[in-house]
């Protein structure tokens, strides 16, 4: 085999990614990645960074700077963290999916007190639970994910940021796999911190990595000149973007990409993206709930940029995702978390349409067919298209 079959072998031919992340990249996107590397502190890349900057603060609702690292989006979660509290400082950790433990786990490693509100996975978040805890306890922040990817489940932001508003507490979120398909209104839901990520919603390769930080938490930030933080840190990072530059070496690529995402996001018009992403996952639930496969949600309010079926009794959730790919080379998410075997994950963010969904239905009708679960044929189409004309 030469190398050029080798290469060809990483992707087969019919390959679909509909994982939650990472997602499918426009080729306008991989067009402009492919641009030819420029000096990071160039003319060329400031502008670029500027750039992307005016064009993603509308995504996040904010007038903040946004700081841009050469990461993954877990390294911003440390960041978030690691710039706002230390070793005997508490926050409390709302856990309520894989992404939300992540978060406590980050804590615990930075020898941070953690307090945890614990929801079931599937249910909407407990407001009420996280308001006894604040009348305890002086915590410096509350930290929540937006989008649970693991279940499917949105966090009422507006709801917890006005827990905190008139408390000294910051309000962090991870919206690393709901920015740019799932509203976000930082300034006005008094969101502290939110961070994300260029491999879902955003329509870029994983690598590159953001955070918006508000006014009171900049406060909180600049009260500790000791803190223990190099490459994390947000005061030397907005020095940098105040320049319209990186504090380290810039991904240049990235950068290029991401312009290139958010001028096709309001080419499209941010409601409209939005719009799209809830009504073309709404289509997807319905069309699985044709087939058979219940929503993992128990209640709403549901992700618009990940739909998660729970599997069929009799099935098993790796079976599924592996007769996906075999048969179809659709790539699909099981559970790598207490839900393993249990739910199967489909990714509705960034360029998608109703023919992907669409297209998701046929193969999944198929799959789960061959697997012995009994299926109405065109049933999950016939429901999908009606719930699109409905919507359109």
């Amino acid at each position: 085999m030469t190398t050029l079959d080798n290469m060809s072998a990483v992707a087969p031919v019919g390959y679909r990614l509909r994982l939650p992340g990472p997602t499918e990249v426009p080729e306008r996107v991989r067009q402009a990645m492919a641009r030819v590397v420029v000096n990071h502190r160039g003319p060329e890349c400031k502008a670029a960074i500027g750039q992307a900057q005016e064009m993603i603060r509308p995504v996040l609702g904010t007038a903040n700077p946004v700081l841009f690292f050469a990461s993954s989006g877990t390294g911003l979660m440390e960041a978030a963290l690691v710039n706002v509290a230390g070793p005997g400082c508490r926050i409390l950790v709302v856990e309520h999916g894989q992404f939300g433990e992540r978060f406590t786990s980050i804590a615990r490693a930075m020898r941070i007190e953690v307090d945890t509100v614990a929801v079931e996975w599937g249910r909407a978040i407990d407001i009420a639970a996280v308001e006894a805890r604040l009348r305890e306890v002086d915590y410096r922040a509350v930290v929540v994910v937006h989008n649970e990817s693991s279940t499917g489940i949105i966090a009422d932001l507006a709801a917890l940021g006005a827990l905190v508003r008139e408390r000294p507490t910051l309000l962090i979120a991870d919206s690393v796999s709901g920015l740019g398909g799932v509203e976000m209104r930082q300034d006005e839901w008094g969101v502290d911190i939110v961070v994300s990520a260029s491999q879902k919603a955003l329509m870029c390769p994983p690598g590159l990595a953001l955070a918006s930080v508000s006014p009171k938490a900049w406060r909180v930030i600049g009260q500790d000149d000791g803190r223990a933080v190099f490459y994390w840190d947000f005061r030397r990072a907005l020095k940098s973007a105040e320049q319209n530059e990186t504090a380290f070496t810039a991904p240049v690529s990235h950068i290029y990409g991401l312009r290139e995402a958010l001028a096709m996001i309001h080419e499209e018009g941010l409601p409209a993206v939005l719009a799209r992403h809830a009504r073309l996952s709404s289509a997807l639930r319905t069309g699985g709930a044709a087939l058979g496969l219940a929503d993992f949600c128990a209640e709403g309010p549901r992700s618009n940029t990940v739909v998660v079926f729970q599997v069929p009794k009799g099935l098993e959730g790796s079976t599924i995702v592996r007769r996906l790919y075999q048969d179809h080379r659709t790539v699909i998410a099981g559970a790598r978390n207490r839900l393993s075997g249990r739910v199967i994950r489909f990714g509705t963010m960034g360029t998608f349409d109703a023919g992907t969904i669409l297209t998701d239905l046929l193969h999944l009708e198929d799959t789960l067919a061959k697997l012995g679960h009994p299926v109405v044929p065109g049933a999950g189409l016939k429901a999908a298209t009606e719930h699109l004309a409905a919507t359109a």
